[in-house]
């Protein structure tokens, strides 16, 4: 085993490359520390790309009386919009009142404050539909008078995560994918007196194991948190996560119109129907408590039946499980609070400290896409309370990579790129800024026509696209390029991705 131990120390090393340790590596690299970070596989390929890919306030979260995580999640949608304009935009959500459900009053005081109390600016507010006349009734059955219409937004949620963990790089910290850390243990301090510091090894997928120190440990591994306490760390910090599975399914576009549809289902529910890449619409998701690994999980018979069930009660055709293109599964780690319902379990986060003679290990339960950076500030907080504090809160103000233009300013950068390359079509080009923004400029730098794109590959996806991925954002198999980065995965054949594995094989070594 090699050793690393000669060099200079990290300050804070944390584990998992999910959206709560990209967002705390960003943070914490900004600031002036020496970080690191380990994910055992690629970068948001658990919970984090899982998602029902939405920036908002959780609507339903009021019903359990969860408001100081309703008004934090409010306050941060149109915030994180603003650093994010590329990978993030409004959505309007239709709710239509279905007899029997949740009255409309308690719907419309629901919506009210969902409304007021998150520092809403540029959102436009809620308002009634009359779905005897409206577009948006013509894809459901003819059952509903009324509903309302809210905003919320939508977010590339494996997008997120790698650009923070690009941004954190770019500050400075080091990325490590594919490795994994298999133990942790506090050792003496050389030279600070009886202090400690963590001593942690790391196994790299295709080298033998290396061994680092860093003064503060984060345990960011989501549904893999306790795992690394029990198996790595060999600790036990009382805390537990709660295990909830969540499924989707993707089918073809169900609706022509841009806003998107939340269902109120019989068994208190909810689901939500939206358009998804253009040509398809994304329908979930469930709540399944889960006993298995996290890395195994796949969408059951049960849950596509219910979902398509779902979704049928409210469209006039139905949904029917052959029209499904594709499924994902995630597990979200919620921390245990005791709820007799998965739905019911919280969504809020809960930060463990342990320290022990100067080595302190902080421990993440929970959280939500949309509270990330929330999250990852209050960790800072954590932080300067046990090691030292550096710098301020900045990531509010500072743009993710790409998302250096104005928040409603997209249709403006689809122009710019489509003017400087003209030989780009209209959906590549819109493609292009939705995935990297203005760094979609940089990619293209030396094409000056549509050869010098390289290889097409299938779709829309070119090699000088794909060279950008795997020299800037640690994509390094089909999956990753395919599903995690691009989508693009949804519109390639079969022997289009041979092509493009031949081809990731003799590029990457």
């Amino acid at each position: 085993m090699q050793t690393n131990n000669d060099i200079e120390p990290f300050d804070i090393f944390v584990i998992g490359g999910g959206i709560n340790g990209c967002g705390i590596a960003r943070d914490a690299a900004g600031r002036g520390y020496r970080v690191g970070l380990a994910e055992m596989n690629d970068l948001a390929s658990g919970t984090s790309s899982g998602a029902t890919k939405l920036i908002h306030g959780g609507l339903r979260y009021l019903e359990h009386y969860e408001f100081r995580l309703v008004h934090e999640a409010l306050m941060e949608r149109e915030r994180l919009w603003a650093i994010a304009p590329h990978i993030i935009w409004p959505l309007r959500f239709v709710l239509p009142i279905h007899k029997g459900m949740r009255p409309a009053w308690f719907l419309r005081l629901g919506l009210f404050m969902y409304d007021y109390m998150g520092g809403r600016k540029l959102l436009p507010p809620t308002k009634t539909i009359d779905m005897q006349n409206s577009d948006v009734s013509a894809p459901l059955k003819p059952l509903y008078s009324k509903a309302f219409e809210y905003s919320d937004a939508w977010v590339n949620d494996a997008r997120m995560v790698v650009l923070n963990a690009r941004d954190a790089a770019d500050r400075g910290a080091s990325i490590m994918t594919h490795t994994k850390v298999i133990a942790a243990k506090r050792i003496k301090d050389k030279g600070q007196g009886n202090n400690q510091i963590w001593e942690i090894t790391l196994k790299p997928e295709k080298s033998e194991a290396i061994t680092i120190l860093s003064k503060v440990l984060v345990n960011a591994a989501g549904p893999w948190v306790d795992r690394v306490l029990n198996d790595a760390i060999k600790r036990d910090d009382g805390k537990r996560i709660r295990l909830v599975k969540g499924s989707h399914i993707v089918v073809k576009r169900l609706f022509d119109h841009d806003k998107c549809y939340i269902f109120q289902n019989s068994d208190e529910r909810i689901i939500f129907a939206i358009p998804y890449e253009e040509d398809f619409t994304l329908i979930g998701t469930t709540d399944q408590d889960y006993e298995g690994d996290p890395t195994d999980v796949t969408i059951s018979d049960e849950e596509i039946t219910y979902l398509c069930d779902a979704a049928s009660e409210y469209f006039a055709k139905p949904v029917t499980p052959d029209q499904m293109v594709w499924s994902y599964s995630a597990v979200r780690p919620l921390m245990d609070d005791g709820s007799s319902k998965a739905q019911e379990a919280t969504r809020d986060y809960v930060l463990t400290v342990q320290v022990e003679d100067g080595a302190p290990i902080i421990n993440v339960h929970g959280g939500k896409l949309t509270t990330y950076r929330k999250l990852a500030l209050s960790v800072m907080e954590k932080i300067a309370s046990v090691y030292e504090r550096r710098g301020k809160d900045w990531t509010g103000d500072e743009c993710l990579p790409g998302g250096d233009f104005p928040a409603t300013g997209f249709a403006d950068e689809v122009k710019k790129l489509k003017s400087n390359y003209p030989f780009l079509k209209q959906r590549h080009a819109r493609r292009l800024v939705r995935l990297y923004g203005t760094i979609a400029h940089k990619i293209l730098t030396d094409v000056s026509e549509i050869a010098g794109l390289g290889i097409l590959f299938g779709d829309d996806l070119y090699e000088v696209e794909v060279n950008h991925l795997i020299e800037n954002e640690w994509a390094i198999s089909v999956e990753d390029i395919l599903w995690r980065r691009t989508k693009r995965g949804l519109w390639f054949s079969p022997d289009q991705v041979k092509t493009l594995q031949k081809y990731l094989k003799g590029r990457i070594k």
